[in-house]
This record gives C-alpha cells, sequence and structure tokens, in this order.
C-alpha cells in the first residue's frame, strides 16, 4: 500500500473494537490475570503489565512499522530519548562510533558525556563523506550516526554509499529521519538498520506531543527492545494517541508544508539581505541531486544566512514577527523562527557565514501572509 493509505488504516483494528475506528486509550499499570496458570505464563502474554505496552502502544508501534517498512518499531518518550535509547543499546565500552558532524546537537553531547564515560569513542565526520567513510572505519567500529538533511545547515548525505560501505564492513548504521518524518524519506529501504524519528515534529504535527520512534530491522530489532525494557522505557497512552492522530494527517499536510517552503525560499534567494539558503527542494542547493534521488518531497524546515550579524538589526527583524513564532521544536501547523551558531556544535569541518544564520519552519499558513510578514521583518532590520 501506499503511504496515504498506510497512515490512515495502519494500526486501527475496529472489529476488535466494537467497530470503533480509533484505537481505545489503554491506561493501565497492573494487568490482572484470571488463574495462576496464566500468571506464571504470562511473560508469553503480549499485554502483560502497563510498562511493556498496551493495545494503544502496539498500535502507534505497528503504524510506524509500516510506515517506515521496518520489522519492528520501539516508542520513546521524546526524540531525545529515542536518540540515546538507541545509542546505549547497540554501542559497549572500547566501541569506536562515527557521527555525522551536521548531528542533532542533543545527539553529540549525549555521545561526548555519557558515552565518552563509559569508554566509547565518537569520531565526527564530514556529512558530505558519502564512500569515503570506508575509510575511517576501524575494526572496532560498532555505529555510524547519519541524519539528512544536517541539523541547522541541511547538507544532504549519500546515505546509500555509506550504508554499502557500513555493511561490507559489518558495521550498523542508524538515521535520524525527523526532517522528512518517514513520510518523503525511507531509510530502511536505503540499506540503513534503524531509522529514528522525533515524532514529536512532523509525526505529531500539533506541537503538543513529546514521542520518540525507533523503526528497526530483523537484525537489530530485539536488542534496542530489551535496551527499551531494561531502562524502564515507556510512553504515556494519552500521547500515544494523540500521536496516532497526528499521524492519520501527515499525507495532507507533509506536501503542504513543502509548497509553502519552497515558496518562502525561492522568495528569499531573492532578497539583498540573504547571502544563502540551504533547502535541498531547491535546484541550486548542492544537495539537490541526491535529493531528487532518494527523497520523494522535501519538508518544512530549512536555513537561511542573513548578510548581517549584528543583534540589534536580527532582533528588529526578529521581535515584531507576527507569524513567525520564536521557539524551539518545529513540525508543527505554525510557522517558527530562530538565529543559529551551528559553529557552536563542529569539530570536523567548519561552518563559514556570512553573516547571522537562521532556521525556518515554514507551517500551514497562507504563504502570501507568510511572505508579507518576512518582508515587513526585512523592513525593520533595514531600518534599524
Amino acid at each position: 500500500m501506499k503511504d496515504n493509505t498506510i497512515v490512515t488504516h495502519a494500526g486501527n483494528r475496529p472489529f476488535e473494537n466494537q467497530g470503533i475506528i480509533n484505537p481505545p486509550v489503554y491506561h493501565a499499570s497492573t494487568v490482572l490475570s484470571p488463574t495462576m496458570d496464566a500468571l506464571l505464563n504470562k511473560g508469553d502474554a503480549k499485554v502483560r503489565y502497563g510498562r511493556r505496552g498496551t493495545p494503544t502502544t502496539f498500535a502507534l508501534e505497528d503504524a510506524m512499522t509500516e510506515l517506515e517498512r521496518a520489522h519492528g518499531t520501539v516508542l520513546a518518550p521524546s526524540g531525545k530519548a529515542a536518540i540515546t535509547m538507541t545509542l546505549s543499546a547497540l554501542v559497549e565500552p572500547g566501541d569506536h562510533i562515527l557521527m555525522t558532524d551536521s548531528a542533532y546537537a542533543p545527539t553529540r553531547s549525549f555521545a561526548d558525556t555519557f558515552l565518552k564515560r563509559f569508554g566509547i569513542e565518537t569520531e565526527y565526520y564530514d556529512p558530505l563523506i558519502g564512500a569515503g567513510i570506508q575509510n575511517l572505519c576501524r575494526d572496532n567500529t560498532r555505529l555510524i550516526w547519519t541524519e539528512s538533511p544536517g541539523s541547522q545547515t541541511f547538507e544532504v548525505q549519500d546515505i546509500p554509499a555509506i550504508t554499502a560501505a557500513a555493511r561490507n564492513a559489518g558495521i550498523i548504521t542508524v538515521m535520524d529521519n525527523t526532517w522528512a518524518g518517514g513520510y518523503f524519506f525511507k531509510p530502511l529501504d536505503h540499506g540503513v538498520d534503524i531509522s529514528v524519528q522525533a515524532a514529536t515534529k512532523y509525526i505529531v504535527g500539533h506541537s503538543d506531543v513529546m514521542m520518540g520512534t525507533i523503526a528497526c530491522n530483523e537484525a537489530t530489532f530485539d536488542k534496542v527492545k530489551t535496551g527499551s525494557d531494561t531502562f524502564g522505557i515507556c510512553t504515556g497512552p494519552d500521547d500515544v494517541y494523540l500521536t496516532l492522530r497526528g499521524l492519520r494527517t501527515i499525507g495532507a499536510r507533509m506536501p503542504a508544508h513543502h509548497r509553502n517552503a519552497l515558496q518562502v525560499a525561492e522568495w528569499l534567494q531573492q532578497r539583498p539581505e540573504v547571502t544563502r539558503v540551504m533547502y535541498p527542494a531547491l535546484p541550486q542547493d548542492p544537495g539537490h541531486a541526491i535529493w531528487s534521488r532518494d527523497f520523494t518531497g522535501a519538508s518544512g524546515l530549512f536555513g537561511f544566512v542573513i548578510n548581517t550579524a549584528e543583534q540589534k538589526k536580527i532582533a528588529a527583524f526578529l521581535d515584531d514577527l507576527k507569524l513567525y513564532g520564536m521557539g524551539s521544536s518545529w513540525g508543527g501547523y505554525e510557522s517558527l523562527m530562530l538565529p543559529s551558531w551551528p559553529n557552536k556544535n563542529r569539530s570536523a569541518t567548519k561552518w563559514d557565514a556570512e553573516g547571522q544564520t537562521m532556521r525556518v519552519h515554514v507551517g500551514l499558513e497562507d504563504v502570501g501572509d507568510l511572505i508579507a510578514d518576512l518582508d515587513a521583518g526585512f523592513d525593520r532590520l533595514n531600518a534599524a
């Protein structure tokens, strides 16, 4: 089935629930056994304790497994929890990790602090390395972490080339797939072992729930699931329900984000105040060829650089925007804008910006209104 059919129906079993379309919300800790024999054999039951899941959580896991074409999915209470759980489950003391230099900053922080304490070495690599990743692999390299497009700077990685090199060396590959939402890119189809998402973003789509998903192939699922159970990771049933509810409309939302973001990005390209726009859907973007080959669309998140870093001018631009909120996260229906400083999170490569780097999430508002808001912002910037 195609994605729009999957996100509409996957995980729902109406005739197991009195014909009700949406799965019931099970609030559960204790699960009773009717007999001693059932109690002693509860380990074989799918529903045995609230922390281990209920039909509500199983519905979301099943839906995400279908969407990401995986063997199984493990849920986490946030995107960061999904990242840290995946890394913790797969590496051991003495292991070596290769991580893209454009990775989400909290991913880097976890590797550089928590994992380092346990004797796990993280080496950062140029996100554009492609097949050259094989030259960095060691005998003790256990995992290659990818994120495409990269956080804040939006480099598109050659995922098939990296996964081919990893398979030849027997190394696990993981991709942070949050930007594409599991809708515009299928990591496991391109050789990735595990796709991690902050479902908080496009899966939920309404800026009101924290959720993480870990979609695994058959070779990695049991290890990640066991690790999650060991750490006692679990998700609240109301959050799971809202995540499922958001998932049902992702097929309508993602193309709209793409259309709006592309128009805003094209408009920004024409502004004299903008020296660079980082959006793979633009033909002029350095990653456009790989994006066109591997992705089926682009989300609403991208970056651009303003030709000044003078904070008074940047504040004049941002402070009175009517439609772009200043706040962390993204992926909701509303537009957001933040200044960013990618150079603070680089070690293998250098980020040279000709002014202030910005990160924008283009929401579902009327694109003419969004552009008019930015136009007024640039007027304020120039007058400051």
